[in-house]
């Protein structure tokens, strides 16, 4: 699996390196700024790009918007950010296209190699993943007239693990409760999201899309 990296700290920007390399991933870029990631991207057409989300020069959003602007060019590029802090303007605006193959995870979470490495496959196999402190902070700022306040406390848990980027499989062995059970609860919530079927929508990341905007 190819990955291009962009992180401006040149000690984080090796770390990520050489982990992932330990992992058999290949970093084809490994860059330090916005402009540079666009260009590697384009020049390499990587499986994945890791991206900080604030780089040079103004240290605030230069990473997210190129990340963004990575995918506008190409659709359904993975991406999966990195932050220092939960900040849910940037978990939406990433998520908005509705399309999956993005995450966006907290830097200290790096530190958790099993976890990194499983969002960095995640993503890059089309899934979406969200930081369990960013899910937990917009879960409290869910407003009580948003569609997931029609949600049951279980159903939240369920949908809660779902933004983690979590299988059924992996939400019923967390959740001590049979597979059946989950996708039960996954079809209650899709149906109280105003989720009906469509082949050309993946569900899943649409219901995270409305849990970020609940």
């Amino acid at each position: 699996m190819r990955v291009v990296i962009a992180e401006d700290l040149a000690l984080l920007r090796d770390g990520l390196t050489r982990l992932l390399e330990a992992y058999e991933f290949e970093v084809v870029a490994a860059v330090d700024d916005a402009e540079k990631l666009l260009k590697a991207v384009r020049t390499h057409g990587p499986d994945i790009a890791v991206v900080d989300v604030r780089m040079p020069p103004t240290f605030t959003d230069e990473g997210l918007r190129a990340a963004i602007a990575a995918r506008a060019e190409r659709p359904g590029l993975p991406v999966l950010v990195l932050s220092q802090y939960v900040e849910q303007l940037y978990a939406r605006e990433l998520l908005s296209s509705g399309d999956g193959a993005v995450g966006y995870l907290l830097k200290d979470r790096v530190a958790d190699v099993t976890t990194f490495v499983e969002a960095v496959r995640n993503v890059a196999a089309g899934g979406t993943v969200l930081d369990p402190e960013v899910v937990a902070t917009l879960m409290a700022r869910a407003q009580p007239d948003s569609p997931i306040a029609r949600l049951t406390a279980r159903e939240r848990e369920v949908l809660e693990l779902m933004a983690q980027g979590r299988s059924n499989t992996a939400i019923a062995a967390a959740l001590f409760v049979t597979e059946k059970a989950i996708s039960k609860h996954t079809s209650n919530i899709f149906m109280k999201l105003d989720l009906p079927p469509d082949d050309d929508d993946n569900r899943r990341v649409l219901a995270v899309v409305a849990y970020l905007q609940g």
